[in-house]
């Protein structure tokens, strides 16, 4: 019995870790094969795949930024408007996730149903009139557009929220009350660096949203000096380049790049431990 038992173990042992080097593969496998155009030529890509790389790299590098492809630029206006908009979309709604599950007062639940209905509502439906409104206030070619609207998250404030009931007990609230912390100190000394975790998970989410982001700067956005990167990679499909395939492939692989390292930053902060109650009963 014991035998059939630890026979029963290895096979299910066996079969999740076959489950997880399939979705590994699924992953990783099309990062690599961009990657791996980017250093191969127009004719090798057109002859098949390839796991391996090819020696094309500096004259795909040189076709990509001999034709107007202002990478350094894009690189700035982009790692500019996502960090600004995950900063201010992760503060702000973790202050209306703790606002909405720490305080009781009349009106909260409506609040939060609001919240949940926000979530269901496609953001696309509302850009010709963000577009109009920006237009009436003259933020056409402004940064400003892309980077204060995100400090309204409702997924981000619904996770948060869900977070901190799990994570923080009302004691704790109570107590830095009593040690005399005002409210705003309390959520940002003390409240902050418990829900670093959950923050630092929504972040990425928001700032890999924020870099891929390309139809709201592509309807406020006509200056090519304001391009984020997205915006000028999608410039590498007109007519000049469409025999260059593998500096396509290279500028889409540089603009993941910054989206890996941000990941590999942010990732530590979630697997560095949850914080589940502080206050012991």
């Amino acid at each position: 019995m014991k035998n059939d038992n630890a026979a029963l173990l290895r096979t299910n042992q066996l079969l999740i870790y076959v489950v997880l080097v399939l979705f590994f593969a699924l992953t990783v496998v099309p990062i690599w094969l961009m990657l791996v155009n980017g250093t191969r030529s127009t004719a090798e890509i057109q002859g098949g795949l390839s796991l391996l790389p090819s020696t094309h790299l500096v004259e795909n590098w040189t076709n990509l930024t001999n034709r107007g492809f202002q990478i350094s630029q894009g690189f700035v206006n982009s790692t500019f408007v996502s960090l600004s908009a995950t900063l201010l979309s992760v503060y702000f709604s973790a202050l209306t996730a703790y606002g909405l599950t720490m305080y009781t007062y009349r009106g909260r639940g409506a609040l939060f149903k609001l919240v949940l209905v926000l979530i269901a509502i496609p953001p696309q439906l509302g850009l010709i009139g963000f577009y109009r409104y920006m237009s009436d206030l003259g933020l056409l070619d402004n940064y400003l557009p892309l980077i204060l609207p995100a400090i309204a998250a409702p997924s981000t404030v619904f996770f948060l929220a869900q977070y901190i009931k799990g994570v923080i007990h009302p004691d704790l609230l109570d107590a830095a009350r009593i040690d005399g912390s005002g409210e705003f100190a309390t959520f940002n000394r003390i409240m902050v660096p418990i829900l670093a975790p959950g923050m630092a998970t929504m972040g990425i989410f928001t700032f890999v949203g924020v870099w891929n982001n390309f139809i709201t700067p592509y309807i406020l956005i006509s200056n090519k000096n304001l391009y984020t990167l997205p915006m000028l990679v999608q410039l590498l499909r007109t007519d000049i380049y469409k025999t260059e395939f593998g500096s396509i492939y290279l500028g889409i692989g540089v603009s993941v790049v910054p989206l890996l390292v941000f990941y590999a930053f942010a990732s530590k902060y979630i697997i560095s431990g949850v914080t589940v109650g502080s206050v012991k009963e």
